[in-house]
């Protein structure tokens, strides 16, 4: 009887000249993301890859030439937005990944940023480390993600700088000394990646622990999105710097933010060496955790 009804209704609208209100079709989900795109990874002809939230098809052979930038052949060619296979995030202040940091807020965070560094860079690096930004409580983890952020920002104006920009330090970052040496060459090992990776013994030390030849090959760092963010995942995770404790350890121990700055550059910006720089690094920070939805906590300042 029910469907008569709807029936006789849609005729007689149509007899009127106005359209009958019929139930909407849901709206098609986006396709799946293929894999996620490497720059050490070789693909020919047809090869498809996600990048940036787009799924992208290989015209040819490639290696190393990243999709969305048209480079001088223009190898990649766009298959449109990608997915996770539709459906709505039941909590919009996380990523579907777990990451306490959505996409859009990494994107008003660094509205400026290079395009090599990618929301996707970060979030394939989160593996490294799975503690990072996943310890203690909600606010804990968001602040050590909001900490984290606030110093790499600083470190590279934003994300902006993928390596350091005095190259006349260049050659000073070689301890020939090493049983290992300079593999790379005398002038390889310069800072690169977000928390400015510099001196062959620390390439050695961070692709030892993240199992990549960074002290062969340190240009990954500047050529890979994920293996930047690894380095400077490697580097607050697990290095005191200057400092006493990792920037990891002062997120979740209730240290605060201001021992970051002492594990990162605490030789040169604490104890009043430069309180702008400190201040600066502070405001990034004040900034992020208020986007995150969450306070600063105590202890900002070193």
């Amino acid at each position: 009887m029910r469907r008569r009804a709807l029936a006789l209704a849609a005729a007689a609208a149509a007899a009127l000249g106005i359209a009958a209100a019929l139930p909407a079709s849901p709206a098609a989900a986006a396709p799946a993301c293929a894999t996620a795109w490497a720059s050490s990874a070789v693909y020919t002809g047809g090869s498809t890859a996600s990048h940036n939230g787009r799924n992208w098809q290989a015209k040819w052979w490639t290696q190393g030439e990243t999709p969305g930038t048209t480079g001088q052949w223009g190898v990649w060619s766009d298959q449109g937005a990608c997915g996770t296979g539709g459906g709505t995030d039941p909590d919009p202040g996380t990523d579907p990944s777990g990451f306490v940091v959505t996409e859009d807020q990494f994107n008003r965070m660094f509205p400026n940023r290079n395009p090599f560094y990618t929301y996707r860079g970060l979030v394939a690096a989160l593996s490294a480390y799975p503690g990072f930004a996943n310890t203690g409580d909600d606010t804990t983890r968001r602040r050590e993600a909001a900490a984290f952020l606030a110093n790499v920002s600083h470190e590279t104006g934003g994300l902006v700088h993928i390596v350091e920009q005095n190259t006349a330090n260049y050659p000073h970052y070689c301890d020939a000394a090493r049983p290992y040496g300079c593999p790379a060459g005398q002038a390889a090992y310069y800072g690169r990646g977000p928390i400015q990776l510099s001196w062959n013994f620390n390439y050695k030390a961070a692709g030892d622990a993240l199992g990549i030849n960074l002290l062969g090959d340190p240009y990954l760092v500047e050529r890979d999105p994920a293996v930047a963010m690894k380095t400077a995942l490697w580097y607050w995770n697990t290095q005191n710097g200057p400092g006493t404790m990792t920037a990891h350890a002062a997120m979740t121990n209730g240290s605060g933010f201001g021992e970051t700055i002492r594990s990162i550059n605490g030789a040169l910006e604490c104890n009043g060496g430069n309180p702008a720089q400190v201040q600066s690094r502070v405001n990034a920070y004040r900034n992020f955790t208020e986007m995150l939805g969450t306070t600063p906590g105590p202890n900002l300042t070193c």
